[in-house]
């Protein structure tokens, strides 16, 4: 019973432009552009750029 081979994922951290704090992680598909999201900063307590960085 072969099935659909599985696709690779792989774990990147999402880091703070302003502070550098990686304040949260993803599982992402391999091959794919790389994120910039706003998130919230914990430290500055408010929404900033968060850009994606690998493990």
């Amino acid at each position: 019973m072969a099935g659909k081979p599985k696709k690779k994922l792989e774990i990147v951290y999402l880091v703070c432009s302003e502070t550098g704090e990686r304040n949260y992680t993803i599982r992402k598909k391999t091959g794919t552009e790389k994120l910039s999201l706003k998130k919230y900063c914990p430290r500055l307590r408010r929404h900033t750029l968060h850009n994606e960085k690998k493990k």
